[in-house]
């Protein structure tokens, strides 16, 4: 899906870099660049903007007090040259926060946050604590560019690293931007566990458990001290059904 743009630079070479940035992004449409906070309130009234790269040290009034007065909120970037500014900027739910000189590749990635955000949502809602029965047999995901269809019983762990979540199956690794404990929380609780900070695992794919590990092919995943007990306990179960 594509996402309609709107940068808002004081710096002219900034703004040219932003403009060239954003060109190279094939789903990303830019409907102007601006040198004002001014100017871009009275492009955000006439145009449909769902992407704002928002300088934030401008003259007349910042980024942020700019931010503040939308009543209707695209989503938002903000740009800068003072790193004092990104817990404010973060408290105001924007996607990210780039510290100039900005790379293509960090631009990339505050990018792609925003257009998982913008993603269309799986056809059902699957919520924590519900079981296999009662919700569809998989999810899509976002991998890159593509929008990829993954069932439950493809998959074997599902591992986290930061923003990313890597979901290992039989047949692939998908790479999609979203933290470990949003998709923890559609997976379907009889069919998944969680054994480490950075681990799920699929409990049919489980073949050797181990004192502090298990195996799933020729992957060894570590138990941590936080989650052993609970999967001592769920393991003590099945073993007395």
């Amino acid at each position: 899906m594509n996402l309609s743009c709107l940068i808002v630079e004081d710096e002219p070479l900034a703004r040219n870099l932003m403009t060239e940035y954003v060109k190279k992004v094939p789903y990303l449409k830019l409907v102007d660049a601006c040198s004002s906070p001014l100017a871009a309130m009275e492009i955000l009234r006439k145009e449909s903007i769902d992407l704002l790269f928002l300088d934030i040290q401008m003259p007349e009034i910042t980024g942020i007090s700019l931010l503040k007065a939308l009543q209707k909120k695209p989503m938002v970037i903000l740009t800068t040259a003072y790193s004092e500014y990104a817990l404010e900027g973060y408290e105001l739910d924007v996607i990210d926060y780039l510290l100039k000189p900005i790379t293509f590749e960090r631009f990339l990635r505050a990018v792609e946050k925003a257009s998982q955000r913008n993603a269309v949502p799986p056809p059902v809602v699957m919520m924590e604590g519900k079981s296999s029965e009662s919700i569809q047999p998989f999810i899509f995901v976002k991998d890159g560019t593509k929008i990829v269809k993954v069932r439950w019983d493809d998959i074997l762990y599902v591992e986290g690293l930061k923003d990313y979540v890597t979901i290992h199956t039989k047949q692939q690794k998908v790479v999609t931007l979203q933290r470990l404990k949003t998709l923890e929380e559609q997976l379907p609780v009889d069919k998944f566990i969680r054994i480490h900070n950075s681990f799920i695992v699929a409990v049919e794919a489980i073949e050797v458990i181990h004192k502090g590990e298990v195996q799933i092919g020729n992957a060894l995943i570590p138990i941590s001290d936080t989650y052993r007990k609970t999967f001592k306990e769920f393991i003590e179960r099945n073993q007395m059904q």
